[in-house]
């Protein structure tokens, strides 16, 4: 039996799409900045708190490690909000999983350190990890699908790109406030100013439940509910068992994006200071990036709305794999400029496949299953992507000497896997959402989702 989550608010008939995209992109800010947050602490100080018997080097390797951890939870979260996503909503989903990220973010505030707990410090820092990754997880499917099942066919990609935004902005106000309190005298910085950021989100919190409970379900799922019967079964094993080639594909087309946004916002964050750059001026360069990125997002999503989707995002792809080798060389100049450069480049190149992501993998799936099968697509793909790239970028660093090259090649590796599968799937922009009725013939049934799978 399905358990009920009543609303907490009456729910209005039908929202403004500005106000359902405006709503999910703030939601989705806050879950980002919770998420973010954690990796700008683990590449600048975690490594010194809760592993400090490592060398400089292995220590930040074991901080990569429990970042990597809060990946490995997502699929989880995807697949079990994914569940009650499909069967009793995108909305009631999206409160929950802020909410968690938000506890496992503050508690992570109040940690003890290494230095006075012991082997528990980072035995505890794992698990807000794990809970943080598991909220994330199931909050991505349920604020794009917001967005691009209340958007109209023709501005799917740009509305569909609100969500996306939230991950800059995110990592805007993190990176800021992190910032503003790395600043401090170091002993202040390491006693307590690295704590506030994480307290903050409680604030950040607040506002974003706020915010969602005023938004109506999306009108495809309320059209689902009274033409369809539920699902009988586990939605994501349907998912698995009618799409798996669109679930492979989806996995695919996000190595490069996430694989490379996380060497270029994260990863290079620990190499910049370990050449020889303020930790300050390299957290100053991803902020300007990162400004860029908020305003390119959108771009890159409405255009695909008149090129298509599989265009603009081969062309990040294209973009990502050009810059591998040209990016640590720009960064290891140590100039201002042209370390502000590379990574801004990189960003650009990342919002070329960021900005038409939520709208292209939401078309790939029927409404039954929309929840289940993006968000697996989309978090099964983070585990291997995201989350262990500035895992492996650091791993390669030490075994190099010091040389970057080998990152470059793995940057080149991803760019290719997303190519290849970008290619192989389906263009979507003018597919419609709206599936058969259920008197449609079984032909027509069948040819809807037949659509969703030609290459």
């Amino acid at each position: 039996m399905e358990p009920n989550i009543p609303s907490a608010s009456p729910e209005p008939a039908v929202t403004p799409i500005w106000k359902v995209a405006a709503a999910s992109f703030i939601g989705t800010a806050v879950e980002w900045y919770d998420f973010f947050l954690y990796g700008t602490a683990a590449a600048l100080i975690f490594n010194r708190l809760f592993f400090p018997s490592f060398d400089p080097l292995m220590g930040t390797l074991a901080a990569f490690a429990t970042f990597a951890v809060g990946f490995i939870a997502r699929p989880l979260g995807g697949i079990i909000f994914g569940h009650f996503g499909d069967k009793l909503g995108r909305k009631s989903m999206l409160s929950a999983t802020l909410m968690i990220m938000g506890v496992a973010t503050f508690a992570i505030g109040l940690l003890p350190t290494y230095e006075r707990v012991g082997i528990l410090a980072p035995i505890l820092l794992v698990v807000l990890r794990i809970i943080q990754g598991f909220g994330l997880g199931g909050e991505w499917g349920g604020a794009v699908l917001m967005a691009v099942e209340s958007a109209p066919a023709h501005r799917r990609g740009f509305y569909g790109s609100w969500p996306q935004m939230g991950a800059p902005a995110g990592l805007l106000v993190a990176n800021a406030v992190f910032s503003l309190f790395s600043r401090l005298p170091e002993e202040q910085f390491v006693a307590w100013g690295w704590r506030v950021p994480f307290l903050f989100s409680a604030v950040l919190i607040g506002i974003g439940v706020f915010i969602r409970l005023g938004v109506a379900e999306s009108p495809a799922f309320r059209a689902h509910q009274h033409s369809r019967p539920a699902s009988k079964g586990p939605p994501a094993l349907e998912a698995l068992r009618t799409y798996p080639k669109q679930i492979l594909l989806a996995m695919g087309a996000r190595f490069a994006e996430n694989g490379f946004f996380y060497i270029v916002t994260t990863f290079v964050l620990t190499y910049g200071t370990n050449i020889g750059m303020a930790r300050s001026d390299m957290l100053t360069a991803v902020l300007v990036a990162t400004c860029v990125h908020l305003v390119a997002i959108p771009c890159f999503g409405a255009l695909s709305d008149t090129l298509g989707r599989r265009p603009v995002y081969i062309g990040g792809a294209l973009g990502c794999a050009l810059l591998a080798f040209p990016f640590f060389r720009l960064i290891d100049t140590q100039q201002t400029g042209l370390v502000w450069l590379a990574i801004t480049l990189g960003i650009i190149a990342h919002a070329a496949m960021y900005g038409p992501q939520a709208s292209f993998f939401s078309e790939l799936f029927g409404t039954r299953v929309r929840y289940s099968g993006a968000s697996l697509g989309y978090q099964l793909a983070s585990v291997f992507a995201g989350g262990l790239s500035p895992l492996i970028a650091t791993a390669l660093l030490s075994g190099s000497h010091g040389q970057a090259w080998p990152v470059s090649l793995y940057m080149v590796g991803l760019a290719l896997v997303t190519l290849v599968s970008v290619y192989l799937s389906a263009e979507t922009f003018r597919e419609q959402l709206a599936e058969p009725s259920p008197a449609a013939p079984p032909g027509e049934a069948a040819a809807d989702d037949s659509r969703r799978d030609v290459a």
